[in-house]
Parts: C-alpha cells; sequence; structure tokens
C-alpha cells in the first residue's frame, strides 16, 4: 500500500481511490514491449513505473509482449528486453505474457463483433481508406463495402484467416462513427492480410491484429485494472474503451496515460536507433553511446542510478524535456562511495626528475578514498625519475586562471612531491615531446612548507611501473537537444574519443571487470567486458568528472544538474555537487521533489510556504515542476508576498495542466497573465482559449508542439503516410478546444511539416 514515504502523484491516487472504494481488491499493471527492439532509456522510466506500483501496492506487474507484427519482431528482441529488466531489478514471475498466445481469443471476438454489426470487412485499399476517414472539419465518407451483412462479413473474415487473399487485398474494420471528431474513431482497422511467418507461431496465421484492438483486450484477458500508457495514445483512450464495451467486458481495465521521459541530445526513436545500428554508425544496440539499456549497461551505468533517476522525474501529465546531466548527477551519485580513486593518464607526456637519484624507487601510499577519511584502503604508487602526466596539465603559454604546470612552474604530483619545470624539450614540428623537471626534496604529500606555493595538484604515473590501456571518452550522441530534420546532420562528429595509449597505475589489474573506478581529475571509468579479447584493456568512461574550469559548449554537459530545458531553471538551479546542509536534506524528504526542484523552490524567500499551501490541494510534485520551471523564474524582482494571487489559485492552475484542459503553451499563457490581472485561472484559460482562433504565431508554436510530441509519426507521414496530416490537424484543434480556424491550422501543419522532411 502506498505511504506517505512514497511519492504522490495522479495515478497514485487514482490506485489509492480505486482500493478505498472498492473499485478493485488488487492492483495488476503490465509493462508491454513490441519486440521490434532494445529497450532504450524511455523504457527504463515505463517499466519503473509499472513495476514501483505493483510494489507499492502489493499488486503484480506483467511483463506482456506486443508482437502483432510479424515483420519487424524477433525472438532476440525478446531476450534483450528481458535481460534488461532484470538487469533493472524488476521480477515478474510467471506473468509472463505474449499478446500472439491471445490471437485464437482475438479472433473469436472479432466475430462476435462482425456478428453484431459492429465489424465489417472492407475491400478497399488502406491508401483509399486513409482518404475516406475525411479530415478535422469534414466527416469521412463510408465505404462501399460497408452494409455487407454479417453472414458475408463472417465468411470473408474466415477466408481471410484461410489464406485466401493477398496481402493488403483486405482488411477488417471496426463499424463505428465516420463522422466522429476524433479520427481513431472512424471506423478503425482491426486486421490486415500479412503473409509472414511470426517468430513464434510460425506460419499458422496469415492475418494480425493492429495495435488498438489487441492491448486493450489483451489487458483484459490478463484481468489488468490499471492499463498506463504514454501520452500519445491519450486519443486511443476513447478507442479503447469502445472495444471493450462493445464486447460487454464487465471486469475491464481503465487506461490512463502519464509524460513519457524525453532526454535531450539523445535518439529514442526507435526507427532511427535502427538506422545508427543497420549503417554501422554505431557498434550495434549496446554501443556505450546509445540510450539503450544494453548500451548504458555496456557503458558501466549501474541499474540503481537509472532507477533513481526515473523515480526523480516523477509522474505527471505535462510533457517536458530533461538534460542528460540530470542523468549523469544520479550516475554520479551512485558511484560516488563505490569506486576507489586511483590514476590514469589518458594522454601522457614524458617527464624527466633531473635530480631523482639513479636507478631509485620509491614506494608511496596512497589512499583509494582520500575525502572519505577513514575510510580504509590504500595502494603503493612506484615513484622514479621518470613520469608520465596528462598533456593538457602543461602550457607554454598558460590562459588566464591556468593552475597547472608551466615553464619555471611548480606544481604537487598528486601523493607525492612539488616538481618544478625547468626545460622543455620538443621535435622539429615543435611539438612538445618531454618537459625536464626538478623534484623538490622535503614536499612530500602530508609535508608543510610555507615558502612554496604550487600552482595546483595534477596526478601521474611512473613510466617503468604502469601499464597501457585504450581509454574511451564518450559524448552524447546528438549535438543538438533533438532532431528535428535531418538525423546524420545532427550527430556529435565527437561523441567518441580514444585515448589508445593511456598510462594506468600497477594497483588495476586485467581482472578488474566488475569493478568501478574513479580516475582522478577525469571521470568515473570500468573495464570493457565486451573487448576481453583486445590486447590492451579497454576502459569506458561512465561519467565525466564535471571541472569549472573548462568552457563548456553547446554539445557538451553543462555545470549544472537541471530538471528540463528551461533556460530560466538552469539560472536559478542550486542542484549542484556540494553537499547538502541538514535543513536542505530534511527539506527534500518532506517535499519528496528532486534535488534540482526541491533547491531551487528552497531558495527562495517564501517558496516553501507557498509551496505547502499549494501543494495541500495539487499534486506535490506537478506543484513543484510548476513552481520551479515556471513560477519562479517569472518573479524577476518581485518577491513571493507582491503576487496578485495565492497558493489556491496557483494550484487551480496546476490542476488544469494535469486534466489536460488546456495545453502546456495555454497554461503559460494563463500564468502569465495571473501576474498581470490576478484573475482566477480558469477564466483566463477560457478566455485565452477562444482567442486563438486567429493569431498566426500562437497556432504555430502549439503545431510545433505537436510534431515534436508525435515523432515517429511524423517520419511515418515524410515516409508517404500522408493521411497523417488529418490527425496532426485534429491534434492541434484538440489543444485550442476548436477555437481555431481549421483552414488556418490545415496551412500552418503543412508548412511545418514540408519544412520538417524536406
Amino acid at each position: 500500500m502506498n505511504t506517505s514515504s512514497t511519492p504522490s502523484d495522479f495515478l497514485r491516487t487514482i490506485i489509492s481511490r480505486d482500493l478505498a472504494q472498492g473499485n478493485i481488491s488488487d492492483v495488476v499493471v503490465r509493462f508491454p514491449p513490441e519486440p521490434n527492439g532494445y529497450l532504450h532509456i524511455g523504457h527504463a522510466k515505463s517499466s519503473t513505473l509499472n513495476f514501483g506500483l505493483a510494489a507499492e501496492y502489493g499488486g503484480r506487474c506483467h511483463l506482456r509482449f506486443d508482437d502483432t507484427n510479424p515483420e519487424t519482431e524477433d525472438q532476440i528482441y525478446v531476450d534483450s528486453i528481458k535481460q534488461d529488466l532484470r538487469w533493472l531489478g524488476f521480477d515478474w514471475g510467471e506473468h509472463e505474457y505474449y499478446a500472439s498466445d491471445y490471437f485464437e481469443t482475438l479472433f473469436e471476438w472479432a466475430c462476435q463483433l462482425i456478428n453484431k454489426g459492429l465489424a465489417y470487412v472492407d475491400d478497399s485499399q488502406e491508401n483509399l481508406i486513409r482518404l475516406m476517414r475525411g479530415g478535422v472539419t469534414t466527416p469521412g465518407v463510408h465505404s462501399e463495402f460497408r452494409d455487407r451483412s454479417p453472414e458475408e462479413n463472417l465468411e470473408l473474415f474466415h477466408a481471410m484467416r484461410s489464406g485466401e487473399f493477398q496481402d493488403g487485398s483486405r482488411v477488417l474494420r471496426a463499424k463505428i462513427d465516420m463522422s466522429h471528431p476524433n479520427m481513431k474513431m472512424r471506423d478503425p482497422l482491426m486486421y490486415r492480410i500479412r503473409h509472414a511467418t511470426h517468430y513464434r507461431q510460425g506460419d499458422q496465421w496469415c492475418i494480425y491484429p493492429f495495435y488498438d484492438w489487441a492491448h486493450g483486450q489483451s489487458d483484459a484477458i490478463e484481468g489488468v485494472t490499471h492499463s498506463i500508457c504514454t501520452l500519445e495514445f491519450s486519443t486511443n483512450r476513447i478507442l479503447y474503451d469502445w472495444y471493450l464495451d462493445a464486447l460487454e467486458i464487465s471486469a475491464r481495465p481503465r487506461q490512463y496515460e502519464f509524460a513519457r521521459l524525453n532526454l535531450d541530445y539523445h535518439v529514442t526513436s526507435k526507427r532511427r536507433l535502427i538506422s545508427l545500428v543497420q549503417e554501422h554508425v554505431v557498434d550495434g544496440w549496446s554501443d556505450p553511446r546509445m540510450p539503450t539499456l544494453a548500451g548504458l549497461r555496456r557503458r558501466g551505468v549501474r541499474p540503481e542510478a537509472i532507477r533513481s533517476f526515473c523515480q526523480s522525474i516523477g509522474t505527471t501529465r505535462v510533457d517536458s524535456s530533461h538534460h542528460p546531466s540530470l542523468l549523469d548527477h544520479h550516475i554520479r551519485e551512485d558511484l560516488n562511495h563505490l569506486a576507489p580513486r586511483i590514476h590514469c593518464v589518458q594522454d601522457p607526456l614524458p617527464v624527466t626528475l633531473s635530480n631523482w637519484p639513479n636507478d631509485h624507487v620509491e614506494s608511496l601510499s596512497a589512499p583509494y578514498w582520500p575525502h572519505d577519511i577513514p575510510r580504509e584502503g590504500s595502494r603503493t604508487l612506484p615513484f622514479s625519475g621518470e613520469l608520465f602526466i596528462e598533456r593538457g596539465d602543461f602550457s607554454e603559454d598558460p590562459p588566464k586562471g591556468f593552475k597547472r604546470l608551466t615553464p619555471g612552474g611548480i606544481v604537487r604530483l598528486r601523493h607525492a612531491y612539488m616538481i618544478r619545470c625547468t626545460n622543455v624539450e620538443k621535435d622539429d614540428h615543435g611539438h612538445v615531446t618531454r618537459l625536464v623537471c626538478e623534484w623538490i626534496e622535503g614536499t612530500q604529500s602530508g609535508t608543510k612548507d610555507s615558502d612554496l606555493k604550487p600552482k595546483g595538484t595534477i596526478h601521474w604515473v611512473d613510466v617503468h611501473n604502469s601499464s597501457e590501456a585504450i581509454v574511451r571518452v564518450y559524448q552524447q550522441l546528438l549535438s543538438v537537444p533533438s532532431v528535428e530534420d535531418d538525423l546524420w546532420s545532427s550527430l556529435n562528429p565527437f561523441s567518441l574519443i580514444e585515448h589508445r595509449h593511456a598510462r594506468m597505475e600497477p594497483s588495476v589489474t586485467q581482472d578488474s571487470l566488475d569493478q568501478r573506478y574513479q580516475f582522478v581529475r577525469l571521470g568515473y571509468y570500468w573495464r570493457d567486458g565486451t573487448c576481453a579479447d583486445s590486447e590492451k584493456p579497454i576502459f569506458n568512461c561512465i561519467v565525466a568528472l564535471r571541472d569549472s574550469s573548462v568552457k563548456k559548449d553547446a554539445s557538451s554537459q553543462p555545470s549544472q544538474t537541471q530538471v528540463v530545458k528551461d533556460k530560466t531553471l538552469q539560472k536559478k538551479s542550486t542542484a549542484d555537487q556540494r553537499p547538502l546542509t541538514p535543513n536542505e536534506e530534511q527539506w527534500l524528504r518532506r517535499s519528496g521533489l528532486n534535488r534540482a526542484v526541491g533547491l531551487a523552490i528552497y531558495g527562495v524567500s517564501e517558496a516553501v510556504a507557498f509551496f505547502d499551501a499549494a501543494s495541500a490541494s495539487a499534486p506535490r510534485v506537478s506543484v513543484g515542476n510548476w513552481m520551479a520551471n515556471h513560477l519562479l523564474p517569472a518573479l524577476k524582482d518581485q518577491s513571493i508576498s507582491d503576487l496578485p494571487f495565492g497558493p489556491n489559485e496557483f494550484a487551480e492552475l496546476v490542476q488544469l495542466a494535469d486534466r489536460e484542459i488546456g495545453s502546456a503553451h495555454e497554461i503559460r499563457e494563463t500564468l502569465k497573465r495571473m501576474f498581470d490581472t490576478g484573475e482566477h485561472p480558469a477564466v483566463l484559460l477560457s478566455t485565452i482559449q477562444e482567442s486563438f482562433v486567429s493569431d498566426p504565431e500562437t497556432l504555430k508554436e502549439i503545431a510545433l508542439e505537436v510534431l515534436h510530441e508525435y515523432e515517429d509519426r511524423v517520419e511515418a507521414y515524410a515516409n508517404g503516410k500522408v493521411g497523417l496530416l488529418g490527425f496532426f490537424i485534429g491534434q492541434v484543434m484538440r489543444r485550442v478546444h476548436g477555437h481555431a480556424n481549421p483552414k488556418l491550422i490545415q496551412e500552418i501543419v503543412s508548412q511545418e511539416l514540408a519544412r520538417m522532411t524536406s
């Protein structure tokens, strides 16, 4: 059962209500992947949510493979999905199901609808069917085959199953309403003919159900109580319910939608991921740059970090996009107390200590946990007159603020001595090949010398007592936050940087496959076990350490952890790596918010009291996100007490957003006007929705929101499914609640589609 210590959101509110009212006795949810690719970070959010809900309420979560398309699905993907889920720590026990196991039941139920006059066989081609569906402002056209008798339809449907017809020659459609405002209800397709071998059913079937027909009925067969989908399926819900009503299924599931996980600089379109694999842009589905769980696992990320990341985002009905630095934050938090600190020089520059005693090797003791004393654990670092340092730790012409080695300058070698650079050797091209330095006696780490002021402390390894390795450093696969046009031009050319001559201190051995390390001053690393046959060990960078002295460009990770890509939150976020104060820790535990959002609120005077009051009548996570991302940035020089509205009115605004009464754009505009007038949010929202009928810029912004939300369908449109134009127009019309000129919307959507798919 849910307790006060667990997160609060609209789904948990619904489930708790259903249990309290006796609507259900047990909670049954499901995670339903299609086995046509590997799971990615977005699936981690969905699986964490569903398996988490089952655990919280003492229920169960089914693993069901929605395997209704024989042309794209494979046992390889089934095996990979199960491996990834087990790695995440989820166990479905005996509740492993396949939609393909229900094909016979689904066929019988389809026959029931035919006998009721609620389904018919249509001989029309699918492209003609799309055209006959009409548009947002025009009703669909009845097929000439719509009025066939149930007897004729039943005979044809059985003939379809027997393989008497060619692919694409006929479909089974539900008979609903060709003038329905929701395009999903205009006689949707239930079955198509595909003479293809199914990976589990073989050649037993040549007709296959569409997703909308198979999904809800599969939920009903399994006794699912809450069918939780992402927001793009919100328009499918009415059809989901219609099928269950038509079949007169009493113990029926209910569909609810939540915002999916969107991660900047990452590709989560399955079609694009497949392209990257097939075009050999990456080293398969498990390439450490891929957002797949297999890729994250090979990179060295632990499942605990992924679960923590997914839980920190919360569950809302407001779409947002998260910066990858938030995921990186959780990875670092997970590894910080697990990874011993060791020395690795990625780009070695030789250093000769001219005054070090010949052939003398000193053994220095270095703790694995220098910042976690008295934690035990140390190793020996051999130290001689021949060393390697990072090439980037030396500069002949240092920039302002450079705190490493320079000609004539002094630095401390970590856990060792201070050295002074006395000479620089170069090749014929002017490249530095070696530094000659002086060892400064009496400056061993732990001793004090008030007369010498080193510019900084750098790491090193001994030339003769270190091993060679390959070190791979990864950045995001994309150079832009999201792909708007061409995937290939959006790829980051520096997503993989390989150091083939890195040097490791001797404590790191070949058998360290399960050990993660922090390479001091560089990041967290582990050995890539898939490359065990390499002549050198290969270490993958799991996540980098942030270096405030290095200016980040647009494609690299920012220095602050953010929750969403709202620039105003970036300015206000205080969710850095510093230790929390006891008061901050207590506040975060009490609020139930993630670190970035919670600290953004905690750092503003009177904001905590405002949050507490508003969250008394609206979900805490939603209130926190709207405060951190929209309310607080809009304050500027004002204080909370200067607002012309109070926490109750703000809570009503958040509820309007959660209930999808207004689009994200409309809610933001409502908040803006609340600052100006203090008027009730519902009244302002109604006025805004009515005013949107003639504002092209507003309509364009909403159209772009729709197209970015339904990226996969934009790709389908680009591949010839031009009938999706009506779908996009309908989505825009829905978000302005019909208060817009359809011709203007069609013109704007067409223009933006042409730009995005050209």
